[in-house]
């Protein structure tokens, strides 16, 4: 095991998040990690087992004189969003998480950290091997794949669980208290297309627009962030205004909770057209560079002439598939009218695919109102429509309706400005948190979200604040020492 955080306090936890951090666990494949979880339950003799989807649950009794106070499930996911950068050289399946520290923050060596979700499993296993800390009966739930459909969370059955509160370790800021979130659901558009010899004089170039600077589609939404595969759209559009233009190839985005940080496409215009192509691209890279200069400051263009034998799209699919883009919303929808500040519904234009006969565009909708994020699908279906794409819905998963006055809110309320001398947010989160799922099942479980700071998660930026971390792990462990009776 890497001894990078073995200084750090507290050390129970940071040893338990570099365990962790040597397993592979993307979502859809968290064999190991389940696996890691189950021996770990069973190598404290506790009660561990894992129902038919893969969630893993951990019992533990009351310590002594906590036996009377309600039960506690203490949960987090265990997989994490792989993202690197391109030059980046790392395999996701077979290695851990190389790790650093710098100053008061933790990061990874161009990839995400993981810890969204990490931080969160490692603070549970270190309360589960404890053996001084006084809590309450803990239920230890790990959950799989809430990256990329919330399975997990979707086939916890009613019964699995026996707890009266729910505390999810899964929130990014240390003054917060989430209790509740938005819902959301998948739109793809797919669908086949011609592929056509590139048109008589015409000349191919490719373009990369990188650097951006990404983040969580639902948590960073509210900061106007570039999304890749926009910008990449209105640079073509604007050369597509001025000349007729054959697409190669779009490569833009990956995972659908990850704002867009890169962006590569190649197309034909005609020879005599370059010059005028590439005045359009240098103008439009300075345009962006001051319209991003705050949020993306390390944004990157190229532009370069390419000798290729490779089909293209058609000038009329070409222009179809542009003006299809052009009309996806992407970014927020709409503010909330009730929540000052908070993101009511937005859309993440997450993945743009074009090559070799193919097209995907994928996004993912959030929003606390189920109305508008139906309204909002109907948009995007009708901007597929143009391309002619098979417009495909799924993963929709409900939204957490806030409970302001519960007993648990109230506690951890007073509690947090006992301790650290400030109010808390009290609010409802934009992403996606499994609280909303399982609270479906589990209507009378009494919920709260809750974490340190983490920076830049799901990009290879992703960091967590060691102090933060720190101030957490105290408040957690008072709050389980202020549960109430039963």
């Amino acid at each position: 095991m890497s001894d990078t955080l073995s200084h750090l306090e507290p050390k129970s936890l940071w040893k338990n998040f570099e365990l962790l951090n040597e397993v592979p666990r993307p979502s859809k494949k968290e064999e190991r990690v389940i696996a890691f979880a189950e021996e770990f339950g069973r190598s404290l003799q506790l009660e561990t087992k894992t129902d038919k989807v893969g969630n893993v649950l951990i019992k533990k009794a009351a310590t002594a004189g906590m036996e009377s106070r309600k039960k506690i499930v203490l949960q987090s996911h265990l997989d994490m969003v792989h993202q690197k950068n391109n030059d980046t050289v790392f395999d996701f399946d077979k290695e851990g998480i190389k790790m650093l520290v710098e100053g008061d923050w933790i990061k990874a060596e161009g990839t995400t950290l993981g810890a969204d979700n990490g931080i969160g499993v490692a603070a549970i296993m270190a309360l589960l091997e404890s053996t001084d800390i006084p809590h309450p009966a803990i239920e230890a739930l790990f959950t799989i794949d809430e990256e990329t459909g919330m399975t997990g969370a979707f086939g916890l059955e009613a019964g699995f669980l026996e707890g009266d509160i729910l505390l999810n370790l899964d929130t990014e800021d240390d003054d917060e208290l989430t209790i509740g979130c938005a819902g959301g659901i998948n739109v793809s558009g797919r669908r086949n297309y011609e592929q056509v010899d590139r048109l008589e004089g015409f000349q191919s170039v490719k373009v990369n627009i990188s650097g951006l600077s990404g983040g969580h589609s639902g948590m960073d939404i509210h900061k106007g962030l570039g999304n890749a595969n926009k910008l990449m759209n209105r640079l073509l559009f604007l050369i597509r205004e001025e000349m007729e233009l054959q697409v190669h190839f779009i490569e833009g985005g990956g995972l659908r909770n990850a704002i867009p940080r890169e962006s590569n496409a190649a197309f034909a215009v005609h020879q005599n057209e370059i010059d005028k192509c590439r005045a359009i691209a240098k103008s439009f890279e300075n345009e962006i560079k001051a319209e991003y200069e705050v949020t993306d400051p390390n944004t990157s263009f190229s532009f370069e002439i390419i000798e290729t034998e490779d089909k293209c799209a058609s000038v009329e699919f070409s222009t179809k598939l542009i003006n299809a883009i052009y009309a996806i919303p992407a970014g927020i929808y709409r503010m909330s009218s009730t929540v000052e500040g908070m993101v009511q519904t937005s859309n993440n234009l997450s993945q743009v695919r074009l090559k070799e006969g193919k097209m995907a565009i994928l996004c993912l909708c959030r929003s606390s109102v189920d109305s508008e994020k139906y309204d909002e699908v109907r948009a995007i279906k009708s901007a597929l429509s143009i391309v002619e794409a098979d417009a495909v819905i799924d993963g929709d998963y409900p939204g957490w309706t806030p409970k302001p006055k519960s007993d648990i809110v109230d506690i951890m309320q007073s509690l947090y400005i006992k301790m650290f001398e400030g109010q808390p947010h009290v609010t409802a989160c934009h992403a996606g948190l499994e609280c909303g799922i399982i609270g479906s099942n589990y209507p009378d479980l009494d919920m709260v979200s809750f974490g340190p700071n983490i920076r830049g998660a799901h990009s290879p930026d992703e960091k967590v604040q060691i102090s933060s971390v720190q101030k957490f792990w105290k408040f957690l462990l008072e709050t389980l020492n202020r549960v109430p009776e039963k």
